[in-house]
């Protein structure tokens, strides 16, 4: 297995790892939390602007874990380069992440026009996020086993 396609396996398990746990703690803490209104809008902001610097702070030490173990264990440093194949395939990722995404927006936005709670909005479009980044982990290790 190449550099490239085990920081993807790394980085879909620690994607599933933060989204899940972070899912969990705000399930467990904001269960029984009976919002309306503006009360509502303000839940849903923080939920998702707490993921993001959570997020990006534990990718961080994730790959750096990675990075060390996998230097110590193969003995291999990590690429100071990416060659047109990785830009290609990046660029080809991206591309299904953002699709993915607009998918799952349209269909948040499509729960607001169907007179669905503000909520089922807010959670469609924080499972997006998601589905969308996974989709792009998914495509680019494909793409690296597959080729272009």
């Amino acid at each position: 297995m190449s550099y490239q396609e085990k920081k993807n396996v790394v980085s879909l398990f620690s994607s599933i790892l933060i989204f899940g746990s972070y899912c969990l703690y705000v399930f467990l803490r904001y269960d029984d939390a009976n919002l309306e209104g503006t009360e509502l809008y303000r839940f849903w902001g923080a939920v998702i602007l707490i993921l993001i610097p959570v997020s990006v702070v534990a990718r961080i030490v994730i790959e750096i874990i990675f990075m060390i173990v996998n230097g110590i264990a193969t003995k291999e440093k990590a690429p100071n380069f990416s060659d047109e194949l990785d830009k290609l395939i990046e660029l080809k990722a991206i591309r299904v992440t953002f699709f993915v995404f607009i998918l799952g927006f349209l269909i948040a936005m499509g729960t607001l026009v169907m007179r669905e709670p503000v909520s089922t909005m807010f959670i469609i479009l924080f499972l997006a996020g998601f589905v969308s980044e996974v989709a792009g982990i998914l495509w680019r290790l494909y793409l690296y086993r597959k080729g272009v």
